[in-house]
Formats: C-alpha cells, sequence, structure tokens
C-alpha cells in the first residue's frame, strides 16, 4: 500500500505513519518540517495553511491517505480537491465531539444528530464544527471513498495534549493524590496505536463512512486508570478518592484541571456515551489501560520525564495548592 500521511510528525499522525512503516506500507509524510519525520517514510515539506503550501503534492499517486488536521475545516477541502483524483481512499480522523450536544441517550451510534459544519470555513474557533467542516470537505471530494473515523479521547505515547502525561508526573511525585470519584466511574477512551491500526485495516478493506472509534464505555474505569498509574510509576502514592461533588464545589474544572475526569451527568454521557457496534465489526481491538499507561510512561520517561504541548493547546492539570486545599478539607 502507497500511503499518504498529511502531518505524521507528532502523536496520532505520527504512530499512524510509524504503524503503517511496520506493516511495509510506503509512506510518504507531509509536512512543515517543525520536527523530524518518522524513520523509513519519505518527506515532503509543505505548508497547508498557505495557498501556495500543498504545491509539493501537485504529483504522485497513492492508495489512500490519512489526515489528521483539526484546524480550519478549507484545508481539508483544498488537500482533499487536490488529491482526488490521485488517490484511492481518504480517511479523515474526525471526533466524536461532531455529535450534537445532547446526544440521543447513551449508547448512541453514527446515526446521531451531529453539529452543523462548512467545508469552507476558514477557522477553527469551535472544534466540534471545524471537525464536522473538515468530514464534510472529504466526503465532498471523495464521497463513498471517505472515511470518517470519529475519535474519542486519544490516550498513549507521543501524547502532545498532556492529559495521561499529566496524571502520570502528578502520580510520580508520590504522596496524597486528589482522585475524583465514583472510583467505578466508566471511561471511554483509545489507545492511539490501536487507533492507528484500526484506521489502516478500515483503509486495506476499502471502508468508507462514519465510525465512532473508541474503546467501549467501561472498558476501564478511573480507578483502574488511576491504580494503573501508580503501577507503572512504582510511586508512593496515595489515591484519595473524593465524591464528584465535593471535587466540584471546590471551583474544579472536570476535563481541564482533572483531565480524563468527568463527574457524573449529562456531560459525562455524552463523552462516553457512543455506540461502538460498528468499529468492533469492523475489527476494532483495545489494548488493556495498564498496557496504555505503561507504555506512555516508558516513553516519557524516554524524554526525561516532560511531554511535548501543542502550543495551540492550554496545558492541562490541577494546581498543587488547589489539590492540597481539597485534601486539607477532607482530612
Amino acid at each position: 500500500m502507497r500511503l499518504l500521511m498529511l502531518g505524521g510528525t507528532e502523536f496520532v499522525g505520527r504512530v499512524v505513519a510509524e504503524e503503517a512503516v511496520a506493516r511495509g506500507w510506503q509512506v510518504t509524510v507531509f509536512h512543515r518540517g517543525k520536527h523530524a519525520a518518522p524513520e523509513g517514510v519519505t518527506a515532503v515539506h509543505g505548508d497547508r495553511g498557505d495557498a501556495a503550501g500543498l504545491a509539493a503534492l501537485g504529483e504522485g499517486e497513492w492508495d489512500a491517505v490519512v489526515d489528521t488536521w483539526s484546524g480550519a475545516p478549507a484545508a481539508v477541502r483544498d488537500a482533499a480537491r487536490l488529491l482526488a483524483g490521485r488517490v484511492g481512499r481518504y480517511a479523515y480522523v474526525s471526533s466524536c465531539s461532531v455529535y450534537a450536544f445532547p446526544p440521543p441517550p447513551p449508547p448512541y451510534g453514527e446515526q446521531a444528530p451531529v453539529v452543523t459544519g462548512s467545508p469552507d470555513a476558514t477557522d477553527a474557533e469551535d472544534y466540534a464544527q471545524a471537525k464536522r467542516g473538515g468530514e464534510l470537505a472529504a466526503i465532498e471530494a471523495f464521497g463513498e471513498r471517505a472515511l470518517l473515523v470519529r475519535a474519542g479521547l486519544i490516550l498513549g505515547p507521543y501524547e502532545n495534549i498532556g492529559r495521561l502525561p499529566w496524571w502520570l508526573g502528578r502520580i510520580a511525585r508520590g504522596g496524597p493524590v486528589l482522585a475524583p470519584g465514583p472510583r467505578e466511574l466508566a471511561l471511554q477512551y483509545i489507545d492511539v496505536r490501536d487507533l492507528a491500526a484500526w484506521t489502516l485495516d478500515a483503509l486495506e478493506a476499502g471502508l468508507g463512512g462514519a465510525y465512532s472509534v473508541v474503546s467501549e464505555a467501561g472498558h476501564a474505569t478511573m480507578g483502574e486508570f488511576l491504580e494503573s498509574c501508580v503501577t507503572a510509576t512504582g510511586a508512593d502514592a496515595e489515591l484519595r478518592w473524593t465524591a464528584p461533588e465535593d471535587v466540584l464545589a471546590a471551583g474544579i474544572e472536570p476535563w481541564s484541571e482533572l483531565p480524563v475526569w468527568l463527574a457524573p451527568g449529562e456531560w459525562r454521557d455524552a463523552f462516553f456515551g457512543a455506540d461502538v457496534s460498528k468499529a468492533l465489526a469492523a475489527g476494532l481491538r483495545c489494548r488493556p489501560i495498564g498496557e496504555t499507561v505503561t507504555d506512555t510512561w516508558a516513553w516519557l520517561q524516554s524524554l526525561g520525564g516532560v511531554a511535548p504541548q501543542r502550543p495551540d493547546r492550554p496545558a492541562v492539570g490541577l494546581s498543587a495548592e488547589k489539590e492540597a486545599a481539597v485534601l486539607d478539607r477532607a482530612v
């Protein structure tokens, strides 16, 4: 298979490129040159945010393209139009965020209502609408040959958002750790390597249309997630489970200050309520949370413990002072 990877140097794109190389595929990585491309690929440089930035892709043919773009949909539109006659299938890594809120009662499938979006939009102020616009751009150019990979929460090595790395770093420091409850809270996420493997399998199988690509809800619980962090780091950390109402009463923001966690309720049901039976039937396999956490910790250690951070995303995590205040009140 000949694969064109749009991006391919960070997180999802990098893992997709590495997985394709490991399969013996011929991989071309189109990127701006700000980060080193994976070994074994052909690197082509260009800035798709510039009107002339796609010139380097003016020639060439590929069996498939994978696009992880999360900026303005017009960039997806321009790339898809340019490649439509020279590429077999176009996989656009979208997001379960495109489902309109509130969604139908969980589990909700791919036919659930989605947000509005435009393939011609030149801004990405609203993440969900930008991703929907990217979907529409891919469909406009490729029709049934467009594969819409609606990922959920993505964890694993190379993460540059900071969610799992923050928890690993916090727990590695040891001591009492604010653990937002309930412990049995069901999570729904996808290891980036499982996302990459499924996407390439789907392209090879000629799949098209929308798929929610994330684990089943409850594949891991909040307790299993944080306990895996304790095990992986070997830290002398004490998880102090705190009722969600007490966490919220302290003014702590779910998801941003306590990454991965959402208090029980409508928002949690929306984020962790996708029906993934379609993707499972198409071969999705999800590894245990312990493997995801352990491998991410090993990757972090290889970097000296400091994960990369996307400049267009705010840093996540709870301040030590705010955590201590909540823990002190609980004593």
